[in-house]
């Protein structure tokens, strides 16, 4: 199954073939997992909506097009699966004993200090994002999809994922900037 192509085994698993789900599955579900995990921010939760999502690959594989990649079509999936969970979660109250036991954000020395690690600062400042910049980066940068991928997967024209993605890297530019970091890219 390793030399079939990815729209070869959508093809196959449509035809019921639990081995061309299996390969594609292994193929696949680590990037599936690690997309989910940065929209939903839980492990747990992201491995529970990669089962969903090849779930609905087993069941809606002969509803595969091929207008675009098997990759964008398992992103877009994700994407759906993870938007949906979150507007069904409640939102965490805050209680006076969690509020009391986050940590003061001032730049004392032990802050400073931590901040010297390059790639937790830049984690901290895609965290303070907006989500849609967030998305635009994550699959750009961390997934490797083109502009027309991307568009694809978020269901947007082209132009505005290039408008998104321009306002991500300038907004990604200032919290750096911010955090002491020079630009993280030439």
């Amino acid at each position: 199954m390793d030399g079939l192509s990815d729209e070869s085994l959508i093809q196959r698993i449509a035809g019921g073939d639990r081995a061309a789900m299996a390969a594609l599955y292994q193929r696949h579900s680590l990037r599936v997992h690690r997309f989910l995990v940065r929209m939903v921010r839980d492990a747990a939760t992201a491995e529970e909506l990669a089962s969903d999502v090849f779930l609905d690959v087993w069941r809606q594989a002969g509803a595969f097009e091929g207008r675009s990649g098997v990759a964008t079509w398992l992103l877009g999936i994700a994407r759906f699966k993870a938007l949906s969970h979150l507007r069904r979660r409640a939102p965490d109250a805050l209680d006076d004993a969690a509020a009391l036991a986050m940590a003061d954000d001032a730049d004392d020395p032990e802050v400073v200090a931590q901040k010297s690690d390059k790639a937790a600062v830049m984690r901290a400042c895609l965290q303070r994002l907006g989500p849609e910049h967030r998305e635009v980066i994550d699959l750009v940068y961390y997934h490797e999809q083109g502009v027309q991928e991307v568009a694809e997967i978020l269901g947007i024209p082209a132009n505005t994922v290039k408008t998104r993605l321009f306002h991500a890297r300038r907004r990604l530019a200032e919290l750096l900037a911010q955090a002491g970091v020079d630009r993280g890219w030439p």
